[in-house]
């Protein structure tokens, strides 16, 4: 994607990626949060010249809004697998959080340094609920300890939200509650369609969570009754129309 294309905004999530740069290497190729940001800046170069005067770039910039959404992976691509990472025997839950948490907002205040004035952190959603995590207990609930982990660093995103909005006054952060809206989900399926909770579309093995969807493999016939599509992603069918995006502009423009 390059000129005018890149006005109307870039998804540079990347799967596998998390905020650590070592973070899903056992599964290929992929780009961390560090990397994803350098991208973001090449395309930011690139976008500037698609304006005639500084004043109408800054204010282009003014009235953007970058979505963060990350952490999971730094927990299922790495600290939850013990047997590639040694990051769950050399960090305490709370440790690693603040690990994650410390990187998280050198590059938060990159990409804020290059312009970008209005910012939505997402939370890390019940890791404990995917179907790899049920699978890796050996059985079919959600497994407490993992969502008790996942809650040291959303407690802690949660704070950081609130420390760069007084760091920044000419800056908006905005903290995504996502773990207690996919927790719903999870809760109270009928509500949004969802008949399957507790397993993927497409996978192998115990709650069909033990192995990933493979190439050619065959998915479910009827996905959107799925909460969950492979073993550690989820579907998350939230319609985002304009009420929603309207809704978020909204909170960051207050």
């Amino acid at each position: 994607m390059n000129g005018s294309k890149l006005l109307a905004g870039v998804n540079y999530a990347s799967a596998a990626g998390g905020i650590l740069d070592v973070t899903g290497t056992f599964l290929g190729d992929r780009y961390s949060l560090k990397q994803q940001v350098l991208h973001f800046e090449e395309d930011l170069n690139e976008i500037k010249n698609l304006f005639s005067h500084d004043e109408d770039y800054n204010e282009y910039l003014s009235k953007s809004i970058v979505v963060m959404v990350l952490g999971s992976n730094d927990y299922i691509n790495n600290y939850l697998v013990p047997t590639l990472y040694t990051s769950s025997y050399t960090y305490t839950p709370e440790q690693y959080a603040n690990l994650l948490l410390n990187e998280y907002t050198r590059q938060i205040l990159a990409v804020q340094s290059l312009g970008i004035r209005k910012f939505l952190l997402a939370a890390v959603g019940p890791l404990g609920c995917i179907p790899n995590q049920r699978a890796s207990a050996g059985g079919p609930d959600c497994v407490d300890q993992v969502n008790q982990i996942v809650g040291y660093f959303n407690r802690g995103l949660g704070s950081l939200v609130k420390q760069l909005n007084t760091d920044h006054p000419d800056s908006v952060f905005l903290y995504g509650n996502t773990y207690d809206t996919l927790g719903d989900m999870l809760n109270n399926p009928d509500k949004y369609g969802f008949t399957v909770v507790d397993e993927g579309c497409c996978g192998l093995g115990r709650n069909r969570g033990q192995i990933t969807c493979l190439p050619f493999a065959v998915p479910c016939t009827e996905r959107s009754r799925f909460y969950e599509f492979s073993k550690q992603i989820q579907l998350r069918l939230i319609s985002y129309d304009q009420q929603i995006v309207n809704w978020i502009y909204c909170k960051l423009s207050n």
